[in-house]
């Protein structure tokens, strides 16, 4: 099989490339990413020189090169990660999140429509709002979208362009909206990294309000192996959630990196909360796991330590990122 693979040098994208290969190494993978701040070839180094990989530079916003890529490549499948994802990012300059996340989806889903492709469209959790902290609710499939910040906002219309396309053209498309990753190559502005990078240079670490907000949280190699059942085995115009089943709040993250680091808590500093603060994620993943036979594989207990060695032993790779 051949996939475009879009925004393949992201976080979760280049982790995705690196796991197909392994695990289908006659695949012939296509890797567009524009290279934003965000996007790093060095988490592709392993596989840059495989005569089965092959790396565009590129806009998903840009059609001509898309329907250029998909005449001479013709994949079977795009499989879209490019996004824009920071929250923080989206408070202070919403438009990019509009441009990328909503009109960048919708040029992809024309150029797949012209050639009948797959479609695979990886979206979030945050399209469905918050849930309250003493509330044993989670999101499922069929929870009504709620968003409640720019890039949430952004991800819920991509989604339903997607459905759009699926139901008005017949687009083979499916969905999964997944709970919070972290792992090997998250960008360091992100809520993990951040505090272990931080935890790594002798500085404190900042955390919003109260600390008591929750998230579910995903190990990023158990995401890639949920995109994967799904492409393999997903049923089309479906959509299924992904989550690690395993709720923790900001506060007890960061009193356990520091712990871990070898720190004491004072280096926990309380900031001012972010705008709109969603209180509380967490993902019923009953369906993914009784249709297509996955589940999470690494506890957080697990995941969060091979995460601190990963950013132990690759201190180059954050240090250039940060400055």
């Amino acid at each position: 099989m051949k996939l475009l693979i879009t925004g393949g040098a992201g976080f979760i994208g280049s982790n995705f490339i690196l796991y197909w290969l392994k695990e289908h190494p006659r695949d012939y993978v296509i890797n567009l990413d524009l290279l934003t701040y965000a996007g790093n070839l060095e988490n592709l180094k392993n596989v840059e020189s495989c005569e089965n990989y092959q790396f565009i530079r590129g806009d998903i916003g840009d059609g001509e090169l898309i329907e250029t890529i998909l005449d001479q490549e013709k994949a079977d499948v795009i499989v879209h990660f490019a996004a824009e994802s920071h929250v923080d990012n989206s408070i202070k300059e919403s438009s990019v999140f509009v441009k990328t996340n909503v009109l960048g989806t919708h040029v992809l889903l024309e150029c797949a429509r012209r050639k009948n492709i797959r479609f695979h469209h990886i979206s979030t959790d945050e399209v469905f709002g918050s849930l309250k902290l003493d509330s044993e609710k989670k999101f499922d499939e069929k929870t009504p979208y709620d968003p409640r910040s720019p890039y949430s906002a952004s991800k819920a219309a991509s989604d339903h362009l997607v459905r759009a396309y699926f139901h008005t053209h017949g687009l083979p498309v499916t969905i999964t909206n997944c709970s919070n990753n972290y792992g090997p190559y998250q960008f360091p502005e992100k809520f993990i990294p951040l505090f272990i990078t931080n935890l790594l240079e002798d500085k404190p670490v900042p955390l919003y309000g109260d600390g008591l907000n929750v998230r579910d949280w995903l190990y990023v190699e158990d995401h890639c192996r949920a995109v994967g059942a799904v492409i393999e085995k997903g049923k089309i115009g479906e959509t299924y959630c992904v989550g690690g089943n395993s709720e923790k709040s900001n506060i007890e993250i960061a009193k356990l990196l520091v712990k871990k680091l070898g720190r004491k808590e004072e280096y926990i500093q309380f900031v001012a909360d972010r705008l709109g603060h969603d209180r509380r994620y967490a993902i019923n993943a009953g369906k993914i796991e009784k249709e297509l036979g996955w589940k999470p594989t690494v506890s957080f207990e697990e995941g969060i330590d091979r995460t601190i060695e990963w950013y132990k032993n690759n201190q180059e790779w954050w240090e250039r990122l940060r400055k």
